[in-house]
């Protein structure tokens, strides 16, 4: 099993990054699929979530009209477009993997997580 995230970097606040999860070695497309993040000092959070079919999502208050959750089952990939970065949104970024929508909100009930990839929002 692997879950590789990419697209991280260095961003001035209001820019845009799009962050990739690429995976393989499970079946894809039946497991719901999140984005967390940890920032140095806190718990690991969770950003948003999508369903196995992609029909439905979630987003957390704080990045709600600036991040969305996308998913192409055929790719095996889940995306994070994050628009209007605030300073706040410095983190590393992990998606992981979840069979069941109600375990979402906990992290010690996923079954795989990637390493991560570093998203830092500064002038």
């Amino acid at each position: 099993v692997q879950l590789v995230e990419s697209g991280g970097g260095l961003v001035q606040p209001g820019g845009s990054l799009r962050l990739s999860c690429a995976t393989s070695g499970f079946s894809f497309s039946t497991y719901h699929i999140t984005w967390f993040r940890q920032a140095p000092g806190k718990e690991r959070e969770l950003v948003a979530a999508i369903g196995n079919l992609g029909i439905s999502t979630r987003h957390v208050d704080s990045v709600k009209g600036r991040f969305t959750i996308s998913r192409d089952n055929a790719k095996k990939t889940v995306y994070l477009q994050m628009n209007s970065l605030k300073p706040e949104d410095t983190a590393v970024y992990y998606c992981g993997v979840v069979r069941r929508w109600s375990d979402i909100p906990i992290p010690k009930n996923y079954d795989y997580w990637g390493l991560g990839t570093q998203v830092t929002v500064s002038s």
